[in-house]
């Protein structure tokens, strides 16, 4: 059961508030067209309020190809991968940076609330746009989530929402958007939310014997499930003369149970985990003359994690890890002709992790990421081919037999990409697609060196993924449902969409759990 209610105001100077506006629609637009190769899967506006979901994760239910991880109800870490290659291979996009988690590479979804989301689009293979980081075509698929920018009638220069839900679980939560007009170039917004439930839900609990007679059967409730949890986001949109820049300010903050297994009637485990995560960004773009287009991007996040297990079956546990990333990008594209265009662009991303337990290696990694890109747009026939180059040195220090010790590895790898989508058929109902690409994924520091799992002599993962299929996309010449005009249609246009699909991915790090989601 779930209750909601929602106030929102907008002040207009010099105004009565009961006045009708019209408002005429603005577009914004950059110099050059960019065109998608093959089609993405994007729910935004109204589609997405429609869904009436709490988080991101729950939105993300609605995709296809995605498969949704949740560890724990309402508190529980929430991720998700892309054709079962693993959370890892799946980047996770938001305002145009990529999430990141060097500890154990899982991005937390339940973090991300959907009221400030405007829209979310999921690529599988890649972005098909060549104007973006040299780290996004290295991705075997990605998420792209928007976050909403403000919006003002005439003459209004303050929204305010405020929006509260109430539901089963305890589950309380309050939502507050302001956004402000500073000036025609330049608008801001402030967004906040606070999370509490206790995660309590009944459930049936019946065992029964060896020889097939009920030992017990009754209801019991579900422990160790709550959570709280309060975050907040800052927002600076500027605009000037072909271009426009963001600042962003985001921090979260939770402390939440971990429910275990339910065995031999332990209803309560002792897994308690507190996370402390912050991060600014900012990107900067701009238009130089008809043809050319550059791109900043740079981002700073600190992320802690408090981990307690108090079980008296176990071994207890209390450590606190502390990570800091680094992120800079410079992204360019010409457009050689009205049908060609070619891009390249540099990353680096620096990654550290600290905890507080004895002989911590304490590992930092320095990843470098360089690539070339070329995408061609002719009315019957697109394609795009991509070529990322990525070196990454890991750095940890060892302390073996009173002796301590630096020790650096060094990878690289080449990640390349093709796209191809034609038209063979004048009408342009039917359209052919495919492409192949190659994609690399280094291990975690989780992977490399947790105390009693980790393998520092791992090797990256490498996926190859190939895609073939078809679109057929048809107006209707008749609605159904109604007259067009006159009644709603049901039906407008019919679309069948057919793709097959391969992956496989070698030297696969795969781990097995042994008692402590917390690793996992």
């Amino acid at each position: 059961m779930l209750l909601s209610f929602q106030l929102a105001y907008g002040q207009k100077k010099g105004s009565r508030l009961d006045s009708i506006q019209s408002v005429g629609e603005v577009v914004v637009t950059s110099r050059l067209t960019f065109r998608e190769v093959i089609p993405s899967h994007t729910m935004k506006g109204e589609q997405l309020q429609r869904l009436n979901t709490h988080n991101i994760a729950d939105a993300l239910r609605y995709f296809a190809g995605l498969q949704l991880k949740d560890y724990g109800g309402v508190g529980g870490i929430k991720t998700v991968n892309i054709r079962s290659m693993g959370s890892n291979h799946l980047g996770i996009f938001y305002d145009g940076i990529q999430l990141g988690n060097a500890q154990n590479g899982q991005v937390d979804l339940g973090q991300f609330s959907m009221d400030n989301v405007d829209e979310i689009t999921l690529y599988n293979g890649q972005k098909s746009a060549i104007f973006q980081p040299a780290s996004e075509f290295g991705n075997a698929g990605s998420v792209y989530i928007k976050t909403r920018r403000p919006k003002f009638t005439e003459g209004k220069r303050t929204n305010l929402k405020f929006k509260t839900k109430y539901g089963s679980s305890d589950h309380f939560r309050f939502s507050t958007l302001w956004e402000q007009k500073i000036s025609r170039m330049l608008t801001s917004s402030v967004n906040a939310e606070f999370l509490n439930s206790s995660g309590k839900y009944d459930f049936r609990y019946r065992r029964k014997n060896a020889d097939g007679t009920v030992a017990y059967d009754t209801t019991a409730t579900r422990q160790n499930g709550d959570i709280w949890a309060l975050r907040a986001e800052a927002n600076i949109y500027g605009i000037f003369s072909e271009g426009g820049w963001n600042m962003k300010a985001y921090t979260y903050h939770s402390k939440r149970g971990i429910p275990g297994a339910i065995v031999n009637n332990v209803w309560r485990r002792g897994e308690r985990q507190s996370d402390h995560n912050t991060f600014v960004q900012a990107y900067v773009n701009k238009s130089i003359g008809q043809k050319f287009s550059t791109r900043l991007l740079t981002k700073y996040a600190h992320y802690g994690t408090h981990y307690i297990n108090r079980d008296t079956t176990t071994l207890r546990v209390d450590n606190t890890y502390r990570q800091q990333e680094f992120f800079i990008s410079t992204s360019n594209v010409y457009e050689i002709l009205p049908f060609w265009s070619a891009s390249v662009a540099y990353d680096f991303k620096w990654n550290k992790l600290d905890a507080d337990m004895r002989n911590f290696v304490h590992p930092h990694r320095l990843s470098h990421y360089a690539s070339v890109a070329t995408a061609f747009n002719h009315p019957w026939f697109n394609a795009q081919g991509s070529l990322m180059m990525q070196f990454v040195d890991d750095t940890r220090h060892t302390t073996a037999s009173q002796q301590s010790a630096t020790i650096t590895k060094h990878q690289s790898a080449l990640t390349p990409a093709l796209f191809i989508n034609a038209y063979p058929l004048r009408n342009k109902i039917l359209s052919l697609r495919a492409f192949a690409k190659k994609s690399f994924r280094m291990p975690t520091f989780n992977d490399l060196y947790y105390t009693d799992l980790g393998n520092a002599s791992l090797k990256p993962e490498t996926a190859l993924q190939y895609d073939l299929g078809f679109v057929i996309e048809a107006p209707l010449s008749s609605p159904l449902g109604g007259k067009s005009g006159s009644h709603r249609c049901i039906v407008r246009r019919v679309r069948l969409q057919t793709d097959v699909y391969y992956n496989s991915v070698h030297d696969k790090i795969v781990a097995y759990p042994k008692g402590q989601q917390f690793r996992w």
